[in-house]
């Protein structure tokens, strides 16, 4: 009997644990991927420890004492998000999101390429011991949702159903997403697309979208949607001497620019590696806006837009180029910055005070003195003088026994002092005979 309750006791744990599982999966996230969903997953690859230079160059660690983006909702519509990497395991920070690729109710927090979890790193990778890298926004959530299983920075033309990116956006904005980051881009105007992305707007989600990898050699102008759409931040990317990258799309789609060129993310399984293209300055735009939206909450998607615009460092191109936008974004900037719709008020006229009597008095007792003591100086001076040459004269004259000062003048014809005749080879001259 014993045996049987035994066997009894197992089984209804069995079944506990199999009820949980169910109830709870939309709650928790889960890295590992589902049996057959990677086809040729990315390999992992070492971490690295070093600070890189795109978080030199910004130092969002500067504004972290004003805002981390705490409370603010980054959905990252991508390839998925490797939850247990260690820099994005830390407090739930990656949530469960929603696979939209593949078939069935699976989540969106794995990811079989490392576009996705490079993407939500650079967005809000806690800080660790040991690794330079981190987050714009370290306290920010990221709503992983998952539209593909390609690598959208090689590149090539975008591969997603225009259909399956438009469920994503919406998803993003129904669960709570104040920023949503588009790391894809394409040359077709997909009016899903550009409905889905005015519904989020509508919800309040500022949405930010790469400009583009596609240049070429080229200062055309190319197509680039999502990032042309209406409302939406178009981001370029430029290396580590400011310069906009090679392939980084030309446009008045670019609204402004970020690091892109050679800049260290994160990897699936633990690891880190450097990525190249606009992919990856739009996310540094993102965890910007999330923290002016965590310091920030009464402003909205478009006032956060025009404050990123306004708050940006100059960059190569000047204020409006096709190239660069407004400038390189800047997270101190864009937190700390008052800003203000009000119009800059004119300037008070100047005023002259009326002159003071007493000062009046003054000044021209002190005019009439000067003119006074110069008078008398320049007679003084001039006595002196007149005193001088005649001391001076009496004290010659004294010294000559007040004889002529003058000799007498030369003869018209000098005396010449001959030497003896005979020293005279020629005879001499007329004029000396």
């Amino acid at each position: 009997m014993t045996d049987v309750k035994r066997r009894v006791a197992r089984a209804g744990a069995a079944v506990l644990i199999c009820v949980l599982a169910v109830v709870l999966a939309p709650l928790s996230a889960v890295a590992a991927p589902p049996a057959g969903a990677c086809r040729d997953p990315e390999p992992a690859r070492p971490a690295i420890g070093k600070l890189p230079w795109a978080q030199q160059v910004l130092d969002p660690r500067g504004v972290w004492t004003h805002s981390t983006g705490a409370g603010v909702v980054v959905a990252v519509v991508d390839s998925g998000v490797d939850v247990d990497h260690p820099q994005l395991r830390p407090d739930g920070k990656v949530l469960r999101g929603q696979d939209f690729f593949l078939v069935g109710d699976l989540p969106g927090s794995f990811d079989c390429v490392s576009h996705g979890t490079a993407v939500a790193s650079i967005v809000a990778a806690a800080v660790v011991d040991g690794i330079g890298f981190h987050g714009v926004a370290p306290s920010a959530r990221i709503l992983p949702v998952r539209v593909t299983d390609a690598d959208q920075s090689r590149g090539k033309e975008t591969s997603i159903d225009p259909n399956v990116l438009a469920r994503g956006i919406r998803y993003a904005a129904d669960n709570g997403a104040k920023v949503i980051n588009l790391s894809l881009a394409g040359t077709k105007d997909e009016v899903v697309v550009r409905d889905a992305v005015a519904y989020a707007q509508g919800k309040d989600a500022l949405v930010i979208a790469a400009a583009g990898n596609f240049q070429g050699d080229g200062s055309a102008e190319l197509p680039s949607f999502p990032a042309a759409y209406e409302g939406v931040l178009g981001v370029g990317a430029v290396d580590i001497a400011g310069a906009r990258i090679d392939g980084s799309q030309i446009g008045r789609y670019v609204d402004l620019v970020a690091p892109g060129g050679g800049v260290l993310a994160a990897t699936r399984s633990a690891g880190h590696t450097y990525w190249e293209g606009t992919s990856f300055a739009a996310p540094f735009v993102a965890g910007t806006a999330a923290l002016v939206r965590s310091a920030w909450p009464e402003l909205s998607a478009e006032e956060v837009a025009r404050r990123l615009l306004a708050t940006a460092s100059p960059a190569r191109g000047g204020q409006g180029s096709r190239s660069y936008g407004a400038g390189i974004v800047n997270p101190y900037r864009a937190v700390t910055e008052g800003l203000t719709d009000n119009p800059p008020g004119e300037r008070p006229g100047i005023v002259k005070p009326a002159p003071d009597p007493a000062e009046i008095r003054v000044a021209a007792w002190w005019s009439d003195t000067g003119s006074t003591t110069r008078g008398w100086t320049i007679g003084l001076l001039s006595s002196a003088v007149v005193v001088l040459v005649v001391v001076v004269a009496v004290s010659l004259g004294r010294r000559r026994r007040w004889a002529p000062g003058r000799v007498e003048p030369p003869t018209a014809e000098p005396v010449r002092d001959e030497p003896p005749e005979q020293l005279f080879l020629l005879d001499p001259p007329p004029v000396d005979r």
